[in-house]
């Protein structure tokens, strides 16, 4: 049983960019969680986090099953490209170290149930970074649609993309990335119709489009546009893109109001607009550093041995959808879920 005075040992595994710009820095917010070992395959990132956030430890790829051996570990944060989550997450779970993993959890739902197993028998728990979920502006779209405030729900619409840049990064590698926008940001669209409406979707249509020739989309989609609808009769529209100008927004559409995110998943700036009781609004609720809470909150849950808010079961669920939004978009027929 851990003390729950004492901060979790984190280490944090690939020193890309959301570590550097959002996580390593989220730490001097967290009271539950500390920085104690980075995994990086390159030798100066490991020197930089040393000297610029006192990291005592320093692991390569290569001696990554060492941290079995190191009880100032106690949780791992994968934030590896998607097609190596399964793999890094097994590891740490081999090694008795609790997973929080980035979203997508990976690129089937096969390798999602692996890990799933793995963390089971070796008695670790399992999270799927799905921060949105406690984030406060999404946390209070969250009570008010699902406590009667915007009255019987109907509608729900949300849109994430970017104009991608480097035809040769990872995102654009079907190995490495899984597929192309829908993967990357289109899953923030799809859980939070899901976390919003408080439902499971029951059938799904899409439709996919790629600029013809353009090297970036060689391997995956560009874009995506998916309808899913929802046992108690919403209709949730939502779209990715990997080419179009900067998107970032969600509302949820009720029989007597409606709330309005935009942006609605981004690190900081979120905004709320809505029309409660005949009356518009808009707020701004502080929200910290979102890495900071998530981490918290799994190292919270590991303390007290209670199931994290966002566990890996979450994470096959969302993945079992995209696989239907795909065959969709490739069959051009509307799917049973």
């Amino acid at each position: 049983m851990y003390q729950q005075e004492r901060p979790l040992g984190w280490a944090i595994v690939a020193l890309g960019g959301l570590s550097w710009g959002q996580i390593l820095p989220g730490f001097k917010e967290c009271k539950r969680s500390k920085l104690v070992a980075v995994v990086t395959g390159t030798p100066e990132k490991g020197t930089r986090a040393k000297e610029r956030y006192g990291v005592p430890y320093v692991y390569n790829y290569q001696n990554y099953d060492k941290i079995k051996d190191n009880p100032e570990i106690d949780c791992v944060y994968i934030v590896l490209p998607n097609g190596m989550h399964a793999e890094y997450t097994i590891r740490a779970a081999n090694a008795g170290k609790h997973v929080l993993c980035e979203k997508p959890m990976a690129n089937t739902p096969e390798e999602c149930e692996q890990m799933i197993a793995a963390c089971k028998k070796n008695r670790v728990k399992l999270m799927v970074a799905y921060r949105c979920q406690l984030e406060p502006h999404n946390v209070e779209t969250i009570r008010l649609a699902q406590s009667g405030a915007l009255g019987k729900l109907k509608y729900f619409t949300s849109d994430h993309g970017f104009n991608i840049g480097d035809p040769t990064q990872w995102r654009l590698n079907k190995k490495l990335g899984g597929g192309g926008s829908l993967m990357d940001i289109g899953i923030y669209s799809l859980n939070a119709a899901r976390y919003i409406t408080g439902e499971e979707p029951i059938a799904v249509s899409a439709q996919e489009f790629s600029t013809p020739n353009d090297p970036r989309f060689k391997e995956v989609e560009e874009n995506i546009n998916f309808l899913l609808r929802f046992p108690s009769g919403v209709l949730a529209t939502c779209s990715s893109s990997y080419g179009y100008a900067g998107q970032n927004h969600l509302r949820i559409v009720g029989s007597e109001g409606w709330v309005d995110l935009e942006p609605a998943t981004s690190y900081g700036g979120i905004t709320m607009r809505s029309l409660l009781q005949g009356q518009f609004r808009e707020r701004k609720i502080p929200d910290g550093n979102h890495f900071a809470r998530q981490m918290d909150h799994f190292s919270e849950c590991v303390q007290k041995d209670k199931a994290p808010k966002m566990p890996g079961e979450e994470g096959l669920k969302d993945m079992k959808i995209i696989m239907k939004i795909y065959e969709s978009a490739r069959t051009g027929k509307t799917l049973m879920l």
